[in-house]
């Protein structure tokens, strides 16, 4: 198991933010932040449901904010590598550029996948 500290995560996920073309960056004037905390999903019971990374477009702005905390949490639960980290790490921002990317074109499907998603995850524990 490897649990990266803040700052390898924050390394990692620069060198993965510079693969993404400048178009993906195109509004989002607020940038990318990895921010310390864990961030539960307040709908699920503690320690179950962790929210990875968020596309926030409020009065601050356009941005990108991915939580350290909730991937060392699932880090932990689930004895990951580096190489987990860096896929995790992608992913999660991969998904939030598309979130961006369809806000910017006034879409919504990533978002709508994100809901039936977690429909679906409560189905099968049966809520």
């Amino acid at each position: 198991m490897d649990i990266l500290t803040f700052d390898q995560a924050g390394d990692l996920l620069d060198e993965l933010a510079e693969e993404f073309p400048p178009e993906f960056y195109e509004d989002l004037n607020g940038g990318i932040s990895l921010l310390p905390e864990a961030l539960p999903d307040p709908d699920f019971p503690p320690g179950e449901m962790y929210i990875l990374g968020e596309y926030r477009n409020d009065m601050m702005g356009r941005y990108i904010n991915l939580y350290y905390g909730s991937f060392a949490a699932l880090a932990q639960e689930e004895d990951w590598t580096v190489e987990d980290w860096k896929r995790e790490l992608h992913d999660t921002l991969a998904h939030e550029f598309t979130h961006h990317i369809e806000g910017r074109a006034g879409e919504r499907g990533l978002e709508r996948n994100d809901e039936q998603f977690i429909e679906e995850f409560r189905a099968g524990r049966g809520e």
